[in-house]
């Protein structure tokens, strides 16, 4: 790559990303005021409703920050062209800091361990809870715990986005080995993070249910919905330059491989949960799927199964469908709706025996979801596209040709 060619590109995001992170905005005021409303007349729905939208925006912020560990541990070019999408994705975590607030105050209207146990109806979880509570399931070890996870993962940001920021500068030193020295501990820091976080924040809805995978089923959510997400906002670039110079059919077909992958994962982690769970036939345990398939709940688990796996499963397999960007973003754009609605099933159901689906279900989500966005389209106008004088650059901008026969 010559020099001069180098002096006139100019990798800086298009000027929609501001308009876009306007717009979104708006919608995040305007949602908020009516979620707001919504916590003062209906505070019970509110604050179920604001777990399943945090969760599922909280984890594309966590997914892209995995995606950026994962590539600097394997290298290639399909990682390159979307780090700074996943960056700005991962540099949103201190407002999902400030997020959790709410749910922090909604404690004790969500999980039942947080509340005085006389209300417990059941003797035996009753009693249950009379042990758990004097040991994990805490309030101030509920907090303190969430204190440590976001200390971990914005340091972990911190020091990503520090070093992938020095690319920007002439004469910056290869930060290669730096990444790598990160990134496997911070892989194995986010699996655990995240398996604790889940039991805290979504588990432990339910506290005489366990399941030793269900950390991963969230953890495998997370990374899918994040890739998800880079390949919705790298086709809204792809119509303007930089991107729609950079981003090449091998790309777009790396990423439509990544959520094949993905999805896969997705479907043998669930897959074991269920088998090991049912097979063992424990009363503790199958009560988490006697609930969710009764009550209306197992169409809705029906419907997940059929069109969160096996319809994009055999979409995914087309090679010229991974290749082409324009129809990829369809099917990201859905699978990032399948994840919604399987934090849904997940949820609500500690709730409500019977399927239940509410304005604070779609009004809550669409609210974070804007300010988030806001945010997110903020820290992505701020910083060029790419890295151009990380050495990881040269992969976009002189690609080496991959082989037909790969599928």
């Amino acid at each position: 790559m010559s020099a001069a060619p180098v002096k006139q590109l100019d990798l800086m995001p298009p000027p929609v990303v501001k308009t876009i992170a306007q717009r979104s905005l708006i919608v995040g005021i305007v949602f908020g005021i009516v979620a707001i409303i919504l916590a003062f007349i209906r505070p019970d729905e509110f604050y179920r409703a604001y777990l399943l939208g945090f969760m599922d925006w909280l984890g594309v912020a966590l997914g892209s920050m995995a995606i950026i560990m994962i590539r600097h541990l394997t290298g290639g070019g399909w990682g390159v062209v979307i780090r700074r999408i996943q960056g700005a994705a991962m540099r949103t975590l201190p407002l999902l800091a400030a997020l959790f607030i709410p749910v922090i105050l909604g404690i004790h209207k969500l999980y039942i361990w947080a509340q005085p146990l006389d209300r417990v109806e059941n003797t035996h979880l009753r009693e249950h809870l009379k042990d758990i509570t004097k040991t994990y399931l805490t309030t101030s070890g509920f907090i303190y715990r969430a204190i440590i996870y976001f200390a971990i993962w914005n340091l972990l940001s911190f020091l990503l986005s520090k070093w992938s920021q020095e690319g920007d500068k002439p004469g910056a030193r290869d930060n290669t080995g730096r990444f790598k020295a990160v990134a496997g501990p911070g892989l194995i820091l986010y699996g655990f993070t995240v398996s604790f976080a889940a039991i805290d924040w979504v588990m432990s809805l339910d506290p005489s249910w366990i399941s030793t995978i269900f950390g991963l089923v969230i953890l495998i959510g997370q990374v899918l919905a994040a890739m998800c997400f880079a390949v919705v906002v790298e086709r809204i670039l792809f119509n303007y330059k930089p991107m729609s110079e950079m981003l090449t059919p091998d790309f777009v077909h790396d990423h439509g491989k990544w959520m094949l992958t993905f999805i896969m994962v997705w479907a043998y982690f669930n897959y074991s949960q269920w088998l090991i769970i049912w097979a063992g036939n424990l009363p503790n345990e199958i009560t988490y799927y006697l609930r969710r398939l009764n009550g209306g709940w197992g169409y809705v688990g029906l419907f997940i199964v059929i069109f969160h796996f096996a319809v994009p499963f055999g979409i995914l397999l087309s090679r010229p469908f991974k290749r082409n960007i324009r129809k990829l973003v369809w099917l990201a754009v859905w699978l990032m709706v399948m994840r919604y609605l399987d934090l849904y099933w997940i949820i609500e159901p500690n709730f409500s025996k019977t399927f239940n689906f509410t304005i604070s279900d779609l009004v809550v989500p669409v609210a974070i979801g804007g300010l988030w966005l806001a945010f997110f389209f903020r820290n992505l106008a701020a910083l060029p596209l790419l890295p151009l004088y990380d050495p990881s650059a040269v992969e976009v901008l002189d690609p080496e040709p991959h082989h037909p026969e790969n599928a």
